[in-house]
């Protein structure tokens, strides 16, 4: 089911179960996934892995960083007809969900926000995310660094160039010009 995108009753002639028991079996498979892999893989940071996130930041030359942000639009080829509107977008010929992601490079995702068609842009995901709802009501870890002999105490994202320019996202330069742009670009799209 997870595999093909196909619902319950397509699996009862070739699983020889119904279409109850398929859908207990998929509910438990989640549950067990969830409950392995939630407190190393997918959840939000402490203050001991914001340190480790300021110190990896640190040793790539960029102090304060928390790592990057983007949104993924993953093909959904069996979407229902009727939600086929909402699901496409111009620039994709197929129908897409959204991934709203920030992951650290062990494979830790820390923020996942996967409930929106792909018929919006990144903007629009990011004003439904909650990813800055704790920034927003002043709940965030301790983030202090030095960049250029001022202070900070809010980390930032690397992000591409349609995300706002807020303090928090440090975009990547679309069409460098001068040697130290160019640099610049290629380190932040490198890390």
């Amino acid at each position: 089911m997870l595999a093909y995108g196909i619902t319950a009753d397509c699996v009862d002639e070739y699983l020889k179960i119904g279409e109850s028991t398929a859908l207990e079996c998929l509910k438990n498979f989640f549950v067990g996934v969830v409950q392995t892999f939630e407190q190393v893989y997918s959840r939000k940071p402490t203050q001991t892995d914001v340190d480790r996130l300021l110190a990896v930041a640190e040793a790539c030359d960029f102090p304060g960083m928390l790592r990057s942000i983007d949104c993924m639009h993953w093909e959904w080829k069996n979407c229902p007809s009727g939600w086929k509107g909402e699901f496409v977008k111009g620039n994709y010929k197929v129908l897409t969900l959204i991934l709203d992601a920030v992951a650290f490079y062990d494979l830790w995702i820390w923020h996942a926000f996967f409930e929106c068609p792909g018929s919006i842009n990144d903007l629009q995901v990011l004003d439904r995310s909650p990813v800055f709802q704790e920034l927003y009501e002043g709940r965030f870890p301790k983030c202090e660094y030095v960049v250029n002999g001022r202070k900070y105490n809010i980390g930032y994202y690397l992000s591409d160039g349609i995300y706002p320019k807020w303090a928090t996202f440090v975009r990547t330069i679309r069409l460098p010009q001068g040697s130290e742009a160019k640099l610049f670009a290629e380190h932040q799209e490198s890390i």
